[in-house]
């Protein structure tokens, strides 16, 4: 029962399935679960106007910034209610994916 194979056997109504780890499935990120405090850039694109500054207590479903990406104005909505703690862009300031923008505590 020791065998390599027997260990990746998969057996689904009475048929075996020999199952094998890619390459790509090894390398793969590493899941970690969302942070709602943390405002991250969705796409790519400018600051056009931020709503909130740092200090200022915020509620969930409020507006926090305007994103402009591909000729599109996206508004940022809070996805958690408490103070932000810090506002890491400025209006006019491009970002990346995944950027950080703001922190709520």
């Amino acid at each position: 029962m020791n065998n390599d194979n027997e260990l990746n056997k998969l057996i689904v109504d009475d048929t075996p399935y020999l199952t094998q780890i890619t390459t790509k499935f090894s390398k793969r990120k590493a899941y970690s679960p969302v942070n709602l405090k943390k405002v991250c850039a969705v796409i790519p694109g400018i600051i056009l106007e931020i709503y909130v500054k740092k200090g200022e207590i915020v509620q969930r479903g409020d507006k926090l910034l305007t994103l402009e990406a591909m000729k599109m104005k996206n508004v940022i909505i809070a996805q958690a209610s408490g103070p932000i703690k810090s506002v890491c862009v400025e209006n006019g300031m491009m970002v990346t994916k995944g950027q950080l923008l703001l922190e709520i505590e």
